[in-house]
C-alpha cells in the first residue's frame, strides 16, 4: 500500500483529501516529475503548481483588494499590511535612498517564495498522481515490499514495483526553482549596485586600499595595494558562491521538511504529525524572509557606501 503522508493538513477537516503515496517510506523524490512537454521543454510537476498558485495568488490579491480606497476594507487593509511590513523590514536595510526602487523586487521575492514554501502543505499537493511500474515482481516479493512500505500495484493479475508520480510538488523542494530565484537575485544585485553605485565604488568597495593615507605611514600603506586586492578575490569568491548558498539553503530546508512530514506520517497517521505542519509553516516563512533579507543586505552593502562615507565625514 502506498504510504500515507498528509493524512492531517492545515485544517483538520481537509484531512480526507491528503493522503499521498511515495516511492518509499522514509523518502521523497528528490527530484521533480516530468508530466508532459510543450515545444519540447519538459513541464514538470513543481512548474505546474508554481504556475496554479501564481495565478491563484494573483487573483485572490485583486479579489480582496479590489477597487482600492481611500478608507480600506478588510482585504485591501490585509494588502497594504502585508506591504507595509515588508516595506517597513526592507527599509533599514536597503537605505532611504534605494529603498521604493528596490522594494518591488523584494515584495515579489519575499511573497512568492512565502507562498510557495507553504504550498507543500496544501491539500492536493504530493496527492494526486499516477503509478509507474518498473519491474514485475513475485507475490512473496510484493508482501516484502509492501511491508517495508513500498509502492506495489496488482495490474492485470502481475505484481509490480515502482513509483508513485504525483502531479503537483512542492515548488521550492525543487532546486531548478530555488536555483532559477538565487539568478534572478543575484542579477538584480548586478543591475542596482551598477546602476545606483557605479563600477567605481563597486572595484573601491571589493579591491580598493581602505585604509587611510594620512594615518597610516607610506611603507605600510603601498604594501597593503596588494593585502587588499588578495581580500577583493576572496570576495568575488564569495560573491559567485551565493549562486550556491541560497538556493541549497532554501531547497534544503523545503525538501528536509517533505522528509520529516512524510516520516511522521510513516510512523505516526494521526494527530502527532499535525505539530509539524505548524513548524512547517514557521520554518516556511523563516526561509522567505531570510531569502529577501540577504538580497536586500547584498544590494544595500555596497548601494549605501556612499551614504557611510558621508556619514562617517560629518562626525
Amino acid at each position: 500500500m502506498p504510504v500515507p503522508r498528509k493524512t492531517a493538513s492545515l485544517i483538520g477537516a481537509a484531512a480526507l483529501f491528503t493522503t499521498p503515496a511515495f516511492a518509499s517510506s522514509s523518502a521523497v523524490s528528490p527530484y521533480a516529475y516530468e508530466i508532459t512537454e510543450v515545444l519540447g521543454l519538459p513541464i514538470t510537476n513543481a512548474m505546474l503548481t508554481g504556475w496554479v498558485l501564481s495565478i491563484l495568488l494573483i487573483l485572490v490579491i485583486r479579489f480582496m483588494v479590489g477597487r482600492a480606497t481611500l478608507i480600506p476594507g478588510a482585504g485591501q487593509a490585509m494588502v497594504e499590511g502585508l506591504v507595509q511590513w515588508v516595506y517597513d523590514t526592507m527599509a533599514p536595510i536597503v537605505g532611504k535612498k534605494l529603498i521604493k526602487k528596490v522594494f518591488p523586487l523584494l515584495l515579489c521575492l519575499f511573497t512568492y517564495i512565502l507562498i510557495m514554501n507553504w504550498s507543500g502543505l496544501l491539500p492536493g499537493v504530493g496527492t494526486f498522481g499516477h503509478f509507474v511500474p518498473t519491474q514485475e515482481i513475485s507475490m512473496e516479493e510484493m508482501q516484502a515490499k509492501e511491508d517495508a512500505g513500498y509502492v506495489v500495484r496488482e495490474i492485470d493479475g502481475k505484481y509490480y514495483d515502482g513509483h508513485f508520480e504525483y502531479y503537483f510538488r512542492p515548488v521550492n523542494s525543487d532546486l531548478n526553482t530555488t536555483l532559477a530565484l538565487s539568478i534572478i537575485s543575484f542579477l538584480a544585485w548586478i543591475w542596482f549596485v551598477l546602476k545606483y553605485a557605479g563600477p567605481k565604488i563597486l572595484l573601491f568597495d571589493l579591491f580598493g586600499n581602505k585604509a587611510d593615507k594620512n594615518e597610516v605611514p607610506g611603507f605600510i600603506y603601498i604594501p597593503l595595494f596588494a593585502i587588499f586586492m588578495g581580500v577583493g578575490l576572496i570576495e568575488v569568491i564569495s560573491i559567485l558562491s551565493r549562486l550556491v548558498s541560497l538556493p541549497f539553503r532554501l531547497f534544503g530546508n523545503v525538501f528536509g521538511g517533505e522528509n520529516l512530514l512524510t516520516s511522521m506520517h510513516g510512523m505516526f497517521e494521526w494527530v502527532l504529525p499535525v505539530p509539524f505542519y505548524f513548524l512547517e509553516i514557521l520554518i516556511g516563512f523563516v526561509q522567505a524572509l531570510v531569502f529577501t533579507l540577504l538580497t536586500a543586505v547584498y544590494i544595500g552593502l555596497i548601494c549605501n557606501h556612499d551614504s557611510a562615507e558621508e556619514h562617517a565625514h560629518a562626525h
